[in-house]
């Protein structure tokens, strides 16, 4: 058995599963009983309709993980079947819900993927072009959605948050992680499909600067990272490309859509493209959460966000019933499908020897 097992499933242990779950039924808790007021509650008209908009949220969320098992099959070139696309995807989601945002589930999926039988290299093209593709969404969305939208009660909330050391608005916030993000994706897009090997040369020069020399191994990695990446994925046709991007776009949709199937199944709303920008705009600040599966954060920020559209008093309940749907679900499902996946990966791997 490799000596890496032990190491990477530290990230499934139940310590760092109960720590998102309290931190997200903690932050919902307080919110929900700082100025408790049951009447709204009792003024909820649960109806057919109800019933049936929160059937949709369901729905949405079986939308996305259906586009992502798509995603991986197609960049696998169709070496996973359905079954085992679904044990990597539940096992991704698991990973990422129990670790920092800031940080992601990369190193689990890393893992997951070869323990699938992809190789190391294709392992790792795969991990960078799924993190590209759900880049890549973000960046063209963006725009659209505003045009949709406009900007007027885009950044409603007057909070402010420590962002790199400096107190900013929403709005800076904002502005400054889609450019953040814009020059990232680009600067990769042009190492993986341009020219890798001058990226890496590049990337080693910068790293040779005094305050970076201790990062220069790291940055060796991740110019090695990019060469693999281009060498299993220049080439492609751009069928494949058009199929990982509708992809990426109808799973990121169907998560965003969810928050309005739920708050249609308390209250009409109409203003459906704005409620989607807004979370457009969350979603930067849960990229840089600190908390496992920003547990906490999200649900402070949904309150914050979107009370504007939510009747008086539900925002908090609503914001549970949210991560109800669109969270704690992988925790759980990854949870039942970690034990069936070790084992069958361990027995393969004796079989094969």
């Amino acid at each position: 058995m490799s000596n890496t097992k032990p190491k990477v499933l530290n990230i499934f242990k139940f310590r760092r599963v109960i720590i998102p779950v309290l931190l997200g039924l903690g932050v919902v808790l307080y919110l929900v009983f700082r100025n408790f007021d049951a009447e709204p509650f009792y003024n909820i008209n649960w109806t057919y309709y109800s019933s049936l908009w929160i059937i949709m949220a369901i729905l949405m969320m079986l939308t996305r993980d259906v586009a992502y098992m798509y995603r991986i099959r197609l960049l696998t070139d169709k070496q996973l079947s359905w079954r085992r696309s679904f044990d990597v995807i539940m096992l991704w989601e698991f990973s990422s819900a129990v670790t920092p945002s800031v940080v992601g589930g990369s190193a689990a999926a890393l893992y997951i993927l070869t323990k699938e039988n992809i190789s190391p290299g294709r392992s790792t093209a795969i991990v960078m072009i799924t993190a590209l593709l759900d880049e890549l969404f973000y960046i063209t969305m963006v725009p659209i959605i505003i045009i949709l939208a406009g900007t007027a009660n885009l950044f409603m909330s007057e909070g402010s948050y420590l962002f790199m050391n400096t107190k900013l608005g929403m709005q800076g916030i904002f502005i400054m992680g889609y450019l953040f993000i814009l020059v990232l994706t680009t600067i990769i897009s042009y190492g993986v499909f341009i020219r890798p090997r001058g990226f890496k040369w590049i990337l080693l020069r910068i790293f040779k600067l005094p305050f970076l020399r201790k990062w220069r191994p790291q940055a060796g990695q991740a110019g090695d990272d990019i060469i693999i990446t281009s060498r299993e994925m220049r080439g492609k046709p751009f069928s494949f490309w058009a199929r990982a991007y509708l992809s990426t776009f109808f799973s990121w949709t169907a998560r965003f859509w969810v928050v309005n199937f739920l708050i249609l199944s308390i209250t009409p709303v109409g203003q459906h493209f704005l409620i989607y920008a807004r979370q457009l705009v969350m979603w930067v600040i849960l990229l840089i959460s600190p908390t496992p599966g920003s547990s906490g954060v999200a649900e402070f920020l949904f309150s914050d966000f979107l009370s504007d559209f939510i009747p008086f008093g539900l925002t908090a309940a609503l914001a549970l019933m949210w991560r109800l749907v669109s969270y704690y679900p992988y925790i759980i499902i990854g949870a039942i499908v970690l034990p069936n996946w070790i084992k069958r990966i361990y027995s393969e791997a004796e079989v094969s020897k």
